[in-house]
């Protein structure tokens, strides 16, 4: 349970950057993996297909210079994202700074090789997650261990720890969801017009090429040609994703797999960082009340700062990331790393209202 009141600095977009369109377009630019290297270890699956996962080593942190008894936070990076991508590297540095080893989860056909069975990975997946934390759990048993979930893999999160309640393993301490969809309904809609729309169809290429690499393997489980003609996500999920994945049609699988009905049933603390102008998602699917009424979740959705963008003015006008800053110290602090400072949203939720 959170039982303390944090003092962070609030979110204030870098000058020149205070649009959504700028801090979700320029903060995905200025993201870097400078500094970092990886090494893969790919985990078989109960079904027969593999997952990769990428152990960040981060310059002047490594794994080895935090040492075995090192906390260690697991990633979940966005729709056709990978561990490699510019926020997880930020994150891994913010992580690393403070004492925490982390590691990034390549989802089914997300790591540059295909999976090997008709499966893909969706916003509903944490039955991978639990494959992947139970493989580090056994691999660095008796460390603490948080999960940083951006965008899609927000929403794993989020459905993944109010799936496990009470019951979430005991070496669980903490989570952080940036970003996150909580009314994959509503959001659905939000992408199939403008400015939502020109943001979605940047995806499709990607997730189309996937079908093409596993043709033979999705003959006979979707209508390929159907899913290949898609013209936005939504047909694309109601073609592929929803009949491949076990669901009736689109609209079954945003309901089923939408993170905001899980959020009663968390039982580990939880930051959640969510842009109210975020150009990719319904501004009223934010469950304000919700989250305060759940003393483990601590909420902060500013007015401004896009998708993933929260591009902010740090010390001297220096720019830096706000949102993985902010994950990382929440994790720092109940992990017990050594970079763990205590820091408050000065309440418990923000929202239109301001700070309550």
């Amino acid at each position: 349970m959170i039982t303390n009141i944090w003092t962070a600095p609030l979110f204030d977009p870098f000058p020149g950057i205070t649009g959504r369109h700028a801090q979700t377009l320029i903060g995905n630019v200025l993201r870097s993996g400078r500094g970092i290297t990886f090494n893969r270890r790919r985990i078989d699956t109960p079904d027969g297909d593999f997952i990769d996962l990428d152990f960040a080593d981060v310059d002047g942190a490594t794994w080895e210079d935090l040492g075995p008894k090192a906390p260690i936070a697991l990633l979940l990076h966005g729709l056709e994202g990978s561990a490699r991508r510019g926020y997880a590297s930020e994150s891994y540095r913010q992580l690393a700074a403070r004492g925490i080893r982390p590691v990034g989860m390549n989802f089914r056909s997300c790591s540059g090789e295909v999976n090997r069975t008709a499966r893909f990975y969706h916003a509903g997946a944490t039955d991978d997650v639990i494959t992947v934390y139970r493989q580090l759990d056994e691999w660095f048993s008796g460390v603490p261990k948080g999960i940083i979930g951006v965008s899609l893999g927000a929403n794993m999160l989020l459905k993944l720890l109010g799936e496990w309640g009470d019951e979430a393993p005991e070496s669980l301490r903490a989570g952080a969801a940036i970003s996150p969809p909580f009314n994959l309904v509503a959001g659905s809609r939000r992408l199939l017009e403008p400015p939502g729309l020109w943001y979605s169809l940047r995806f499709l290429p990607t997730l189309k090429r996937k079908v093409r690499d596993k043709e033979p393997l999705l003959t006979g489980l979707i209508d390929v040609d159907r899913v290949l003609q898609a013209r936005n996500l939504r047909e694309f999920d109601e073609f592929g994703t929803a009949p491949l994945h076990g669901f009736r049609d689109a609209d079954d699988y945003y309901q089923r797999t939408s993170s905001g009905q899980f959020l009663p049933g968390i039982r580990r603390p939880v930051l959640i960082i969510r842009a109210q102008d975020d150009p990719l998602m319904d501004p009223d699917e934010i469950p304000f009340e919700v989250v305060a009424r759940n003393p483990h979740l601590l909420g902060f959705f500013p007015p401004q700062g896009g998708h993933v963008g929260f591009t902010s003015r740090g010390d001297a006008s220096t720019l830096y990331f706000w949102s993985e800053n902010q994950a990382a110290r929440f994790l720092a602090h109940h992990l017990g790393a050594g970079g763990g400072d205590a820091f408050s949203l000065r309440g418990k939720v923000a929202g239109p209202s301001g700070l309550r």
